[in-house]
């Protein structure tokens, strides 16, 4: 007892990413900044994840120049992104080349603490990064994706924290992306890390709040001796989002632990996001309370907003529980990977298709390369009637070895490529952009000296990326034509046309 227990904060990434799918323009989170860098958190999380193909996507924003200014108005606190590995932020695999420079540039342009992690958890994916990171000097911290499946186990979990601290990880992160974690196993599996990895090993603790289970989970975290918790601020918290910040700070009064927030300084920040939510209302998902159901489909709080928003915009938004029974068959069928980026968008995206159009009628290539393993390993095995279709489809066999082990080396070509484009500016930062995103980065280099554009002021704005609802028929009945869905994955569009039912 008498510990003190520290915080990062997430409302100027995770909290919006889950939330508001991401829209949250740089001149929202400008105001807020001196507070949140003298409210006492170890960490900010304030860039990756989904933050960076938001900016350049919709906001008009470079998301280097989003985390300069980060730095330059948070000069106290550390600040955090979320890195996919071998991923990057980008959806494939790129070569280790690629990976070393882009961890290089972030610890220059100011990141601190990278939280690194593989959606499949195939720790091959994350020792370049890790390498990369540690070589800069900055916190590389090692991550595991919870998740429940017949194949995840606590003792599995702790062993993949061993590996993660020998691979050089300075501290080992759970991240439960989908509110999983109840509160007994969070007990078990901190203790657990502890007594394997050492008591001076610091585990950080990240949780959702979407089944209502979680803030428990965080106090038997934290009487299990876990280090750091993630929250965010209550203004844009619960819901597919994450415990509140503040009531973090009241539920540990009198326990023996405590923080050194200074609930002085959150407040305007919660006030400020308090209004600002309001003109995000467009973007804000319909889901906002609690859903146990959740327990069954693992869909983590960023998947669910943007699935919801997915199916939506094609006229099917009354088909989402539909979605959510079919995610689990599919995520069987793969193998059980844990739902997080991209493997989430890959598998909630296989799962739309099987409901519009029938089951594997139509497999995206994505899905068909997580099949065959060219996104890593997963931990369970494989349907084999899907692998052998899989494997028809892309005319290429299954792989078992690392995939990036399979790459060539590809900077100069990016450069090469990127030097080409208009508005490009010289830099690898530029390159780095490029490599991620090539066809967003390209319209986005030629709007870049516009300036930003706030989404919240203007929604209309975000439409044109965004595919049109199908047509209704008089009194908003469905069409007895046939219809044709568009269903983005991973940047690329997919269409699909789909006949009614008689």
């Amino acid at each position: 007892m008498g510990r003190q227990i520290e915080v990062t904060e997430l409302i100027l990434r995770d909290a919006h990413q889950s939330l508001m799918a991401t829209r949250m323009a740089m001149e929202d989170m400008v105001p807020v900044c001196e507070d949140l860098d003298n409210a006492g958190f170890w960490s900010l999380e304030c860039w990756g994840g989904a933050t960076y193909d938001a900016c350049i996507r919709y906001l008009n924003e470079d998301p280097w120049e989003r985390l300069r200014t980060f730095r330059e108005l948070m000069p106290k606190t550390r600040l955090q992104m979320l890195l996919r590995g071998q991923n990057l932020l980008g959806y494939r695999h790129y070569e280790d080349g690629v990976v070393e420079r882009f961890c290089d540039k972030a610890a220059k342009n100011g990141m601190d603490v990278f939280r690194i992690f593989d959606a499949l958890n195939d720790l091959r994916n994350l020792k370049t990064a890790i390498d990369a990171v540690k070589r800069t000097g900055k916190e590389a911290q090692g991550t595991i994706c919870y998740t429940v499946s017949p194949v995840h186990t606590t003792e599995a979990f702790i062993e993949m924290a061993q590996q993660l601290k020998d691979m050089g990880a300075d501290s080992i992160c759970i991240k439960d992306m989908a509110a999983l974690l109840k509160p007994q196993p969070a007990y078990d599996l901190v203790r657990g890390i502890k007594q394997t990895c050492g008591e001076d090993t610091r585990i950080h603790l990240h949780c959702h709040a979407t089944t209502g289970v979680t803030f428990v989970s965080l106090m038997k975290a934290i009487e299990a001796g876990c280090d750091v918790v993630d929250t965010s601020v209550s203004s844009l918290s619960l819901g597919s989002g994450h415990n509140p910040t503040e009531a973090l700070v009241e539920m540990l009064e009198g326990t023996g632990y405590e923080t050194r927030l200074d609930l002085k300084r959150i407040r305007p920040v919660r006030d400020h996001f308090a209004e600002v939510r309001k003109r995000y209302r467009h973007f804000m998902s319909d889901f906002t309370v609690i859903d146990t159901d959740i327990f069954e489909s693992q869909i983590p709080g960023g998947m669910l907003s943007n699935m919801e928003n997915q199916l939506k915009g094609q006229g099917a938004g009354d088909r989402v529980r539909e979605v959510m029974e079919e995610v689990p068959r599919v995520r069987a069928d793969s193998g059980f990977p844990p739902l997080v980026t991209p493997s989430s968008q890959i598998v909630g995206t296989q799962a739309v298709f099987n409901v519009l159009t029938g089951r594997y009628k139509t497999m995206t290539s994505e899905f068909a390369d997580l099949m065959l393993g060219y996104y890593g390993t997963t931990q369970g095995e494989k349907n084999a009637e899907v692998l052998q279709q899989a494997e028809a489809q892309q005319q290429k066999p299954a792989i078992t070895g690392r995939p990036a082990d399979l790459l060539e080396p590809e900077w100069d070509q990016l450069r090469d490529a990127a030097a080409a484009l208009e508005g490009f500016n010289g830099s690898d930062e530029d390159v780095l952009t490029y490599a991620m995103f090539p066809q967003v980065s390209t319209k986005f280099f030629k709007t870049r000296h516009e300036g930003a554009k706030s989404l919240a002021k203007d929604p209309e704005a975000s439409k044109t990326t965004e595919a049109p609802a199908p047509a209704a028929g008089a009194g908003g009945a469905a069409r007895k034509d046939p219809v044709t869905y568009v269903v983005t994955l991973n940047g690329r569009e997919h269409q699909v046309r789909v006949s009614p039912a008689a």
